[in-house]
C-alpha cells in the first residue's frame, strides 16, 4: 500500500469549496474520481484543509493510499489528462504510512488581492475584491502587528466553525506568524494581505480581511481593531470579505515526509 502526497493548484470560482458536498460540486470530489478512474481502485483523498466556494488555491496538499504501481510521472500526467482546465497536479510524491494531509500540517499561508481604482480590471474580477471610494493603508498597517502572536480568535469566527459544546481541542485559540500588506506594483492600486499561521478558523481570513477594509476606510480604528480582536464577539467585527480574493498559497509541513 503506497501512500502518496500531492500539490494542487486551482481555480475555486466554479466549486462549492474543497470539501464533498451533497448535490454540488466540489474540488475534493472531482479530484477523487480522477484518481478512481486512473488507477480502478476506490481512494479517499484527504485534503490538508477546507477551502471556501470560490476560494483558490496554489499549494493545496492532500494525500490517498492505493496499492497502484502507477509511475508519480505517470499519476500527475493521467489526471491532469482528466482533470478540468480549472485543477492541475502540480506534483506528486510517495510520503510515509503515517502521513496525513491535515494532521501533519504544521501551517498555512493565504493571500488576499483587492483594489481600489474605481474600474475593475476584467483580468482581476475573478480573483480580487474591489474596494470603491476613499482606502488608507497606514491605520491598516497599524493593525497587523496586533494579529501576530497566539489569541483567541473568537471575533472573526464564522457561526459552525468548530463544536462549540466539545471542551476538546483548543478552542478559538490560533497562533499567527506574519501578516503583511504590499501593493502589487507602483501605482497600481492593487494590494495583497498575506498572512500565515498555524490554523484558521472558518472564515478567519475573510473575517479579518473584512475588518480591515473598515479600518482602511476609517469606520473603525487600529484602537478599535484591538479591542474587536480582544472582546471574542464576532458582532464587533466586519463584514466577511469575498471569498474570490482569496487563495491558499502553501501548506507548511515540519521536516521531510518522504518515504
Amino acid at each position: 500500500m503506497r501512500n502518496i502526497k500531492l500539490v494542487l493548484s486551482y481555480d475555486g470560482t466554479a466549486y462549492a469549496g474543497w470539501q464533498r458536498q451533497l448535490g454540488q460540486i466540489s474540488i475534493q470530489q472531482v479530484v477523487e474520481e480522477a484518481i478512481v478512474r486512473l488507477t480502478q481502485t476506490p481512494v479517499t483523498l484527504h485534503g490538508a484543509g477546507r477551502t471556501d466556494a470560490g476560494v483558490h488555491a496554489e499549494g493545496m496538499t492532500a494525500n490517498f493510499k492505493t496499492e497502484s504501481v502507477f509511475a508519480l510521472s505517470g499519476l500527475v500526467n493521467g489526471l491532469n489528462s482528466m482533470l478540468p482546465e480549472s485543477i492541475r497536479v502540480l506534483a506528486a510524491e510517495n510520503v510515509a504510512n503515517d502521513f496525513h494531509a491535515r494532521y501533519n500540517a504544521t501551517g498555512k499561508v493565504y493571500e488576499y488581492i483587492f483594489i481600489t481604482t474605481e474600474i475593475m480590471p476584467p483580468c482581476l474580477r475573478l480573483y480580487a475584491t474591489q474596494i470603491k471610494g476613499s482606502f488608507i493603508c497606514d491605520p491598516v498597517r497599524l493593525c497587523l502587528p496586533m494579529l501576530v502572536g497566539t489569541h483567541d480568535f473568537s471575533s472573526f469566527e464564522a457561526a459552525g466553525s468548530r463544536d462549540l459544546s466539545s471542551s476538546r481541542g483548543r478552542g478559538a485559540v490560533r497562533t499567527i506568524f506574519t501578516a503583511d500588506l504590499a501593493e502589487v506594483g507602483q501605482g497600481s492600486a492593487v494590494y495583497r494581505l498575506t498572512i500565515s499561521g498555524d490554523g484558521f478558523l472558518r472564515h478567519m481570513v475573510r473575517n479579518i480581511v473584512g475588518t480591515l477594509f473598515a479600518v482602511g476606510r476609517g469606520r473603525v480604528t487600529p484602537s478599535d481593531f484591538q479591542e474587536i480582536l480582544t472582546s471574542r464577539d464576532r458582532s464587533l467585527a466586519g463584514n466577511t470579505a469575498p471569498a474570490k480574493g482569496l487563495t491558499l498559497k502553501t501548506v507548511l509541513y515540519l521536516g521531510a515526509v518522504k518515504k
